[in-house]
Formats: C-alpha cells, structure tokens, sequence
C-alpha cells in the first residue's frame, strides 16, 4: 500500500548547495519518509510553520543567515521549538565551535564529508524517537477522551444520586406526615402562583428580588419531585476499563559506569561530583557489570568500547539475551565513526568520545537517554496492553473468540507433530435468556462474570479457557484424552449446579450443557472440524434435556 505524503515521516534538509541536498537525499531515501529541501534559512523557517517535522539537519555555514541563527530563531518559536537539530558542517570540529551550536540547541553534530552509514543511523534514532511520540500522543488522548467520558458519567450519576437522595428524604417525610402527593401539590400550587403574581406586579423590592428568585427555583424542584414520588427508578453506571494513572518522576538517577582505567573514571566522576541527585556506581568488566546488573537495578549505564573481558558490542549482547532494557551511552576513546554506528545499531543510545568529555556533554546525554529510554518503555507497555485488550473479554476478562481461534491452531498444530492428545469443550448456560428477560441485563452480566471465574478456578493452569460469545464459552485441554476430558466438565458441571449465583437479593440456580470432542490419536483435524464435533456433541446435550455433558 503506498503512503500518502500526509503519512510520511517529514526531514528538513537545509544546505546552499544543490549537490549537497541531493547527495542527503540520495542517502535517506527510504518509503515511509518524505524529505523536505531548503537553500536558505528564510526559507527553511517558512517550512518548519508549514509541516511537522520529524528532524532537521541544518547546514552551519551559509550566506545571509548561518546555521546558528537559524537553530536559535526556530528555538523561540513554539512550533519548532520541540524539533531535534543536527548540524551538518566541515568548517571546524574544535570544542569551542561545537558547544556553540549545543548552546543553539542542536541535539548533534555531523562533519562533513557525510558517511552515509553514520547519517542514516544518527536519523533513524531520531525517526524512531518521533514515532514513539506520536504513538504515544495518540495513546494519551484516547485515554484523555476516556477520561473525561468517565468523568461527565460520575457527574451525572452524583447529579442522579443527589436527586434520589431528595426524593427518598420526601417519601420519608410524606409518610411521617401521612400526606400525598396530592396534598402536597396543592398548597405547593397556590405558592407558586402568589409568587407568580408577585413577579408580574413589578414592584418587589431590589432587596428581595434574589429571594423570591431561590423560593421560585425551590417550588420548581419540590413540584418536580412530587411528580416523581412513587417511580420506581433504575441506574445503570457504565463500566469503564483501567484507569487513570499518574506518572511518579523521580529525580535521582543511578548510573553505572563501566571502566576499567581509573584516570578516565575519575575525570567523570569530578565533572558530575556536585550533581547530588545522580549516583555513580563503578565496576571494571563486563562480567561484573553483568554480576551488579543482577544485584541492583540502574537508570543508565556509561559503557566503554574496550574492557579487559571483551568489547561494548559483546555486553550490549548479554544484556539483551538478558532482557535488560537499562540505556546505555558509550564512552570511549577507542574507535571510529564505523565503531559508533556498529554501537548505535546494537542498541546503545547515544556515543560520546572521551577527547570530548565535559559537564555540557555529559549533562545533555543523561536526560536525552533517559527521555528515549522512557518513551521506549512506555510504548512497550502501551503496546502490551493494548495486545491483552486485544485478546480478552471485557465482561469476565477471559480469552476471547479471536484468541481461542489462534490457541486452537497452535495445540493442534503441537499434537499432530508430537502425537498428544487434544480434546475440546463447548459450554454453554441453560435457559440464559431468562436471567437476562426476567432480571435483567445487569444480572445477567454478574451471572457470566461468575460463571467465568469458576470456569477458571476448574481447569489446569496449561488450559486455554475463552469466551466464545454470549452466554457460550470454550476450553483447550491440550494432552489430553476424550474421557479425561469428559470428566473434568462433569465435575465442572456438577460445580455450577450447586454454586449459588446472586444478585442483590437474589439467588439464582444455573446450569450448563456441555460438548467434548477429542483430536483422533492417529488422524488429522483442522481447528474448524473439531469446533464441528464439540458443537454437535453440546446440540445432543441440550436437546436431551440440559444439565449434563456428552462426549463423542
């Protein structure tokens, strides 16, 4: 399917000269991005108010208006204010020129000549970086627009509350005074009439106007309560599911610092001495790094490329077999702009040369890694929820019909390779649509909730329990053979029959029908076929009178 422009990633290119952006170009032509070219710096401040850029790089020397001019008029926009900067520049690489264009607000630098290599994998970090953003964007407001759904359905029902609590405070009081409703509206009646008369004179008294104002919304209120006595009201609160959640941000971070030259250790640690809130633990080697790593958790590490025990690549590597997911910066004065590419692709965050180590670097790298490493793991989590709503029934927060379709494949597919036994129950409750006709929905849906954690509570921790739909659920007993399985939802039946559903007042008796159909040991199914034979087996426990379970 091919992108719209609207779709794609956005890059400004900003250079004087023609061959140079068409070189970048050349370099980072890839689908999904979209590059924006500009020969000036009027006119790449035009562009930035026109797209949504994902990431500019921006050539330092240029006639009129140089790189740096540029970088910090788009800083004092609040547009373009948020848009990461990358210099590109071959005028000179000393400390001096390069702190200048940081204090601009660039976010890197890149010296000319461009090794294409270095530049595509600076601008997928920050590709990447941008769509993590804009999924993250789109995942707070949908849970902002559920939030404020949530909070419009309490105000309305404290508003209903409220007016139950008036109403039953006048049935009380009509009882005690043994009145009606009809000996109440009179009088009521002729109040508001004389308040009425009173209105049309005009000659009320500036003094009282606001009181006459509140007896006449009173009366208003009182009249329609009357109305309302004797009604028998019902209130049904919508379910929401999660919840709001409150991001804590603590604002000490711990490093570790793996370094085995002392000299380089201490130049680190004297930049960062008078910072109390960051806390710097060292180690020598990747194996007592690792050995730490397994003690105590870490906001980042600082990883040189060369140790006695191997290279950064080789502990990039055993962290992720690990699992760690802790950002890692690469301090290092071994190695080329090869090895730092190399290192980005392995997954470190960000590459620092020693010859360039210094308060501003370092200062500038430790909140960069930890936003990227932040927006990581959120999208993680934002994803792996979003996969379990995916997979589960909102009612009795089992698995759903779409996940029973995938495990049933997958067990089957399992048990003809290795020739286990796999066998399949359809349940379904008797006589649901009375709960639901006579009780109503509300009963209903606390009788499935119920239903479903029993059904959990029975079976082995390796089944696969779901919601088929309505008032029908299904479970995979893998290994499992046809009279095993059989008996398993006998006493699951005889469960149900004896457990006592309620609701409010009410205790409901509910039985359920169930169908078991097993893989053949020495045959081939699909997934269809047996769902077919459980479904049949369920047809013949229900059309011989309910409440019991058959196998075939």
């Amino acid at each position: 399917m091919t992108m719209t422009s609207d779709e794609k990633i956005k890059i400004l290119v900003v250079d004087d000269r023609p061959e140079n952006l068409m070189a970048i170009e050349g370099v980072l032509e890839r689908p999904e991005l979209s590059i924006i070219t500009a020969t000036s710096g009027n006119e790449a401040l035009g562009l930035v108010l026109e797209h949504p850029f994902a990431l500019i790089l921006l050539d330092v020397q240029m006639p009129g208006m140089d790189g740096f001019e540029v970088a910090e008029l788009m800083r004092g926009s609040e547009k373009s204010r948020h848009i990461p900067i990358i210099f590109l520049t071959a005028i000179s690489k000393d400390d001096t020129h390069v702190f200048t264009g940081y204090e601009k607000g660039a976010v890197d630098y890149l010296f000319k000549p461009l090794d294409p290599l270095i530049l595509r994998s600076k601008v997928n970090v920050f590709v990447e970086l941008f769509q993590q953003r804009k999924k993250l964007r789109q995942s707070n407001l949908e849970l902002s627009r559920a939030v404020a759904e949530l909070e419009a359905v309490n105000r309305q029902i404290r508003e209903q509350q409220k007016s139950v609590v008036e109403e039953e405070r006048l049935k009380v009081l009509l009882q005690m005074a043994g009145a009606t409703a009809h000996e109440l509206n009179q009088p009521l009646m002729i109040l508001m009439g004389n308040v009425q008369l009173m209105e049309m004179d005009g000659n009320i008294p500036a003094h009282l106007a606001g009181r006459v104002s509140k007896i006449t919304e009173a009366a208003n209120r009182i009249s329609d309560t009357v109305k309302k006595i004797q009604t028998l009201r019902h209130d049904q609160p919508k379910t929401y599911a999660g919840g709001k959640t409150i991001l804590n941000l603590d604002q000490h971070v711990s490093i570790l610092a793996i370094e085995d030259k002392d000299d380089d250790f201490a130049k680190v640690r004297q930049i960062l001495r008078n910072h109390g809130q960051i806390a710097l633990t060292r180690v020598k080697s990747i194996r007592e790094a690792l050995a730490s790593l397994d003690k105590d958790s870490f906001d980042l590490i600082f990883l040189d490329y060369l140790l006695p025990d191997g290279t950064g690549l080789d502990f990039l590597e055993a962290i992720h077999s690990k699992g760690l997911e802790t950002p890692v910066v690469v301090i290092t004065g071994q190695g080329d702009e090869l090895i730092a590419s190399r290192i980005i692709q392995a997954g470190a965050y960000d590459y620092l040369p020693k010859a360039k180590v210094s308060g501003k670097a370092l200062l500038r790298i430790i909140p960069n890694a930890l936003e990227k490493a932040g927006l990581k793991r959120e999208m993680r989590m934002a994803q792996e929820k979003l996969a379990e709503m995916s997979v589960r029934d909102e009612l009795t927060g089992m698995f759903n019909r779409r996940y029973f379709r995938e495990a049933l494949e997958r067990e089957i597919s399992g048990a003809q390779r290795y020739g286990h036994g796999l066998a399949l129950c359809m349940i379904d409750l008797d006589h649901f649509k009375r709960v639901n006709d006579t009780h109503g929905h509300l009963c209903g849906d606390r009788v499935l909730r119920e239903f479903g954690r029993l059904l959990n509570d029975s079976i082995r921790k390796y089944d696969v329990g779901c919601r088929y739909g309505g008032e029908e659920f299904a479970v995979i007993l893998p290994d499992t053979p046809l009279e095993k399985a059989s008996a398993l939802c006998e006493r699951f039946r005889e469960r149900v029959e004896e457990h006592p559903f309620t609701y409010e007042k009410l205790t409901l008796q509910i039985t359920a029908s169930v169908g078991v159909a097993a893989r053949p040991a020495d045959g081939i199914i699909t997934g269809r076929q047996l769902v077919d034979l459980a479904d049949k087996a369920l047809y013949q426990a229900k059309s011989q009178g309910r409440n019991q379970v058959v196998a075939i």
